[in-house]
């Protein structure tokens, strides 16, 4: 097996592992950070688009088993993972173009609208699906926003932080 697929394969299990055991009991009033989300945003450009999405729908089928969610975890994750690419294009248009996109080497701005946009949809579709009723809506407007801030930058303090600095 391919040292990447490993990493992969361990980085998707330790996202899991630290959503269920750590990330869900940081609460902010009722706001959760769903960081798992890291490993759609952060996946290789350049790899096999099929399983780029199975591996997205397994990593919200695995929070889906946890959280007994009823597969909520894998509609939203599936549905970033089918949106990515447009999200890419929109935040960072030529680089992604030409796939030379570093996310250590592109600017706060281009980074912070390429995170908001995957979580924003992330969570918007998590927390509609989750209530499943129109008499929620502003239950579930609310807790995208809040939700989506505290992920956002979380995200970014954690991707900042272990990011690889080569210069």
């Amino acid at each position: 097996m391919n040292k990447e697929v490993v990493v992969r394969i361990l980085f998707f299990i330790l996202l899991v592992l630290l959503q269920v055991l750590v990330f869900s009991n940081m609460r902010i009033g009722a706001y959760v950070p769903y960081v798992y989300v890291l490993f759609i945003i952060l996946f290789p450009i350049k790899s096999n688009r099929a399983v780029f999405l199975l591996s997205s729908f397994l990593l919200g089928l695995s929070l889906d088993f946890f959280f007994s969610s009823g597969g909520v975890h894998a509609a939203a994750c599936t549905i970033i993972a089918y949106v990515r690419p447009q999200a890419l294009k929109f935040s960072f248009g030529r680089s992604y173009e030409f796939q030379t996109i570093k996310l250590s080497k592109v600017s706060i701005a281009a980074k912070l609208a390429y995170f908001s946009i995957l979580i924003v949809i992330h969570h918007l579709v998590l927390f509609l699906l989750e209530t499943f009723n129109l008499s929620f809506i502003f239950y579930s407007l609310k807790s995208t926003l809040f939700s989506s801030i505290y992920t956002v930058l979380l995200s970014l303090v954690l991707v900042t932080l272990f990011s690889k600095r080569k210069e």
